[in-house]
């Protein structure tokens, strides 16, 4: 296995650890049964002191970075707040499968800021992977076509459109502090929602799940998905997405009593299979992108 080959599968690991943690987010939500601004100014907090204390341990390479990449880091930072925000609200306004399948949307999103921003230009087998994603997507929204809450959908469609654009922007700017970056996106979160947060309102239950969201899943979950452009392509990286998607499904599943039909399941077997068939099934090792 080439060198460029290896640091491309260390990029996938990364995205898809990343997406796997990061799913849990829609289960904490549920659990916490709490205000979606409430849960926000938590997990900004929580998510601060965390990277907080990554960056004093860098102080001057963070430094150094926020000197030199001030503008792309404060996009990260406002495509962050606003995929954070957005996120949680939708949780709180549909069904967990609807919010998690929009968000598998982000290969074909991704791919489309790359080709415009990047000229990262798609191999034959990453759009047959992204072709799949969509039709399994398809198949998992077919069930509830006309059920969702609108306004969770549009919260959702927002979410990802931000997430999509930050993963090209942080393959731009490869050697840009992921610290910094995710610092600015949880200072923007908690600002806004300091103002009208009520956590006197919180039993044990809620700040239990806020705590492991907050603290643990979802910044370690977004500190690795964000490193994993430095390894790989973002469209290829934006293809592990539905691993949030599916295991979204099976949280909901497990723990909420929200069970997929045998098409949703199918659904996700497909975007699976796209996933894995653009990346670690390509045994060529062939370069997909014009410039990764």
């Amino acid at each position: 296995m080439s060198r460029q080959t290896g640091s491309r599968r260390l990029g996938w690991g990364l995205a898809a650890l990343g997406m796997l943690l990061v799913s849990t987010d829609s289960l904490w939500v549920r659990v916490s049964a709490a205000d979606a601004l409430d849960i926000a100014f938590i997990v900004g907090v929580l998510s601060l002191v965390l990277y907080g204390a990554m960056a004093l341990r860098q102080a001057a390479d963070s430094w150094a970075s926020l000197r030199a990449d001030i503008w792309p880091l404060l996009a990260i930072g406002v495509l962050g707040a606003i995929s954070q925000l957005t996120f949680i609200s939708a949780i709180t306004h549909t069904e967990v499968p609807n919010v998690v399948a929009i968000v598998a949307s982000a290969p074909v999103l991704a791919a489309a800021f790359a080709w415009v921003a990047l000229r990262e230009r798609t191999s034959s087998r990453v759009a047959v992977g992204i072709a799949l994603t969509v039709v399994g997507i398809g198949m998992v929204v077919s069930t509830s076509i006309g059920s969702p809450n609108l306004r969770g959908d549009f919260l959702a469609l927002v979410a990802v459109i931000c997430f999509a654009a930050s993963t090209v922007i942080w393959r731009r700017h490869r050697d840009m502090s992921r610290i910094v970056g995710l610092s600015l996106a949880a200072v923007l979160v908690v600002i806004p929602t300091a103002f009208v947060a009520d956590l006197g309102a919180l039993d044990a239950k809620a700040w239990a799940a806020i705590f492991a969201m907050g603290l643990v899943c979802n910044p370690l979950g977004r500190l690795s998905y964000s490193n994993a452009p430095r390894y790989a392509p973002a469209s290829e990286v934006a293809l592990f997405a539905p691993v949030e998607t599916v295991a979204g499904i099976v949280w909901a599943a497990l723990f909420l009593d929200e069970y997929p039909a045998l098409i949703t399941l199918g659904g996700a077997v497909v975007v699976i299979f796209g996933m894995l068939y653009a990346t670690v099934l390509d045994r060529s090792g062939a370069v997909a992108f014009g410039s990764a």
